[in-house]
């Protein structure tokens, strides 16, 4: 497996103290999971969104969204008002669902969160992650699905193609006097096919994305979206002025 295992009884103890466990079934068929169990952080009191997995015959069908909107639904019956979890902001897929589609936003990013990963999706590069912090309880409006990109918008980091068709991230623009109110950050729409045929440009995109993602974040502005654009090899990431 490419994770850890929890043990069934842990699974059991934390149902039965404020935590999760939904799936998704086709028939008697259990094809997707949701994994959640409760947080604190001295202040407030949230449910920490652990690990979520859908069967490869049946991804890209929506399922993850179903699973994280019942989450939502069955957390508000708990008491719940925040959802928050981790995510690698390199994987595009999962970016667009938990900002775009659900409506979360970044406003962390942990550096190697979990040490090194030797999964096949983790292997060989540090283990960076965005928290996501989902609301629940307030109103929820969806950012607008409208893919086009506003020409004037700042780009953070220029991007190349490489012979093999792959982007590759050159030159890094870190400037906090830009007098707008909305940032965009390139990043690639296939990074497992980059870490798969060329580690070291995984690599780079990993350090120049920590570098952009990190200055900014710890400037006040926040993550709000991701945005496809009209290159097949691109996406980019909203970075809003709170």
């Amino acid at each position: 497996a490419d994770e850890d295992p929890v043990p069934v009884n842990h699974s059991i103890a934390v149902v039965k103290n404020g935590g999760l466990v939904i799936g998704a079934f086709s028939g008697t068929r259990l094809i997707g999971f949701q994994y959640s169990f409760p947080g604190f952080d001295g202040t407030t009191i949230y449910l920490c969104s652990h690990s979520m997995g859908i069967h490869p015959d049946f991804q890209k069908m929506g399922i993850g969204e179903k699973l994280k909107l019942r989450q939502r639904e069955e957390a508000l019956k708990k008491g719940y008002r925040l959802i928050v979890w981790t995510y690698d902001p390199l994987e595009t897929v999962n970016g667009y669902l938990n900002l775009s589609k659900l409506g979360g936003v970044c406003t962390q990013y942990i550096e190697n969160c979990y040490g090194e990963m030797p999964d096949i999706l983790n292997a060989g590069l540090p283990s960076d992650r965005f928290l996501v912090e989902w609301d629940i309880a307030g109103e929820t409006s969806k950012p607008s699905e409208d893919s086009a990109m506003a020409e004037e918008v700042p780009l953070l980091i220029q991007v190349e193609v490489d012979a093999q068709g792959f982007p590759v991230p050159r030159t890094v623009l870190l400037d906090s006097e830009w007098n707008v109110n909305v940032l965009y950050v390139p990043v690639p729409n296939q990074f497992q096919t980059i870490k798969a045929n060329d580690l070291e440009t995984a690599l780079d995109w990993r350090l120049k994305t920590r570098e952009v993602f990190s200055y900014y974040l710890s400037r006040g502005w926040t993550f709000t979206a991701l945005r496809k654009s009209n290159l097949s090899y691109l996406h980019h990431y909203v970075l809003t002025k709170k």
